[in-house]
This record gives C-alpha cells, sequence and structure tokens, in this order.
C-alpha cells in the first residue's frame, strides 16, 4: 500500500512543468517559515519585514513574486496537516546546503523580534528532523542566526 502511494505521489510530481515544481518547491519552503512565525501566534513588525526578505534571499525569487509565494503559502499552510507536507517536498529536491539554508532563515525569523519562544525552536528542531539535518547543523544555523541578529 505504502509503495502504491509513492507511486502515485512521484507520478503526479513528474507531471508538472518545471515551473509549477518550482512553484511548489518554494511554496512548501515559505510555507516552513510561516509555521516559524505562527507558532508563538503573534506576528511582530519585525518579522513581518523580514519574512519577503528571506523569501528573497534563500529562494532566489525576486521581491515582486515573494509577496504572491506568501500568499499562496498562507493557503496552503492553513490547509496543512502536517510539517511532513512540506518537508518531503524539500527532501526530494533541496541539497543539504539548501536544507541548512532555510533552516537558517528559520532560526533568523525565530529570532526577529528579540525572543526565542519555545515553541519556535520546537518547529525548527521537528523540522531538522523531517529534512535529515544533524543535530550539529541545527545548532550551526542556530548560532548563525544569533550572530546576524546580534
Amino acid at each position: 500500500m505504502i509503495a502504491l502511494l509513492k507511486q502515485l505521489f512521484q507520478s503526479q510530481t513528474q507531471a508538472l512543468s518545471p515551473q509549477e515544481q518550482e512553484r511548489q518547491l518554494n511554496l512548501a519552503a515559505a510555507s516552513m517559515l510561516l509555521e516559524v512565525v505562527y507558532a508563538d501566534e503573534t506576528l511582530s513588525e519585525s518579522e513581518a519585514e523580514l519574512l519577503p526578505q528571506l523569501l528573497v534571499s534563500t529562494l532566489g525569487i525576486l521581491a515582486s513574486e515573494a509577496e504572491q509565494v506568501l500568499v499562496e503559502a498562507k493557503r496552503a499552510q492553513r490547509n496543512a496537516t502536517s510539517l511532513y507536507e512540506f518537508t518531503a517536498e524539500i527532501n526530494r529536491v533541496y541539497s543539504i546546503g539548501q536544507k541548512q539554508q532555510l533552516l537558517l532563515a528559520m532560526w533568523r525569523l525565530a529570532y526577529a523580534d528579540g525572543r526565542l519562544c519555545q515553541y519556535e525552536d520546537q518547529i525548527i528542531r521537528r523540522t531538522a528532523d523531517l529534512l535529515y539535518l544533524k543535530h550539529s547543523e541545527l545548532i550551526r544555523m542556530r548560532n548563525l542566526a544569533k550572530e546576524q541578529t546580534d
């Protein structure tokens, strides 16, 4: 049964155009960033300003595209049942370096308001596990983010 589901998923993603696949991937990554933003149930001004910038720098999209990606990602994030929906797509395509950059962006968002909420920390740690990143990579990205916010 699981093999059949995997086959179905792979056939659906292969049927998408390269542009649509990239769009889905950007939505998955943006949704992961939104998970951090919504973890503490408040959207600070600093997080609201930083989020589009991180989309541009992390995903390599234009600033004009960032707002549209955010609108679509908010919709996808609301309809999601778990983080796995997003991380499965990311794992399929992203290199380790790209996963690390996404995690760094998540940490930067978590520290944007000047404090780290336990729920933000929990989401990022769970994401790192789902992205198959080592604990040392998680800590290194956290330390980099802290240095960049100081």
